[in-house]
């Protein structure tokens, strides 16, 4: 089975996806085609800066995760909107908050709070 995570890869980390090179529709996975379009596909890095937009706290355990971790799903910039863990957060960072893509933590894309 393929991975369904978002690939995060070099230095400075960025997310590799692809975008539509008809309507510039960007992606955070492999596709063959635009999701939104139809239209044929380029491979595109996007990142490392984001913003999130919308954050929460997981207080239950899921697999080996140990609550309370943050999660958000951000808005990396000129990219598409990802679900990252907040690295070292126990609450919710506040939407608008600025966030760079840091080193996956078990393959989970992950972001740490710069502002």
């Amino acid at each position: 089975m393929t991975d369904p995570r978002p690939r995060v890869q070099g230095t400075p980390p960025e997310v590799v996806g692809v975008a539509c090179t008809a309507c510039h529709h960007p992606m955070p996975t492999p596709r063959p085609a635009c999701a939104a379009c139809g239209g044929p596909v380029a491979e595109a890095r996007f990142g490392p800066a984001g913003v999130i937009w919308s954050s929460t706290v997981v207080r239950i355990p899921v697999g080996d995760r140990q609550p309370p971790y943050a999660l958000a799903y951000v808005d990396l910039e000129d990219g598409p909107r990802v679900l990252a863990h907040v690295a070292g957060a126990v609450e919710a960072p506040a939407v608008g908050s600025a966030v760079e893509l840091v080193a996956p933590v078990d393959g989970d894309v992950t972001v740490e709070v710069i502002a």
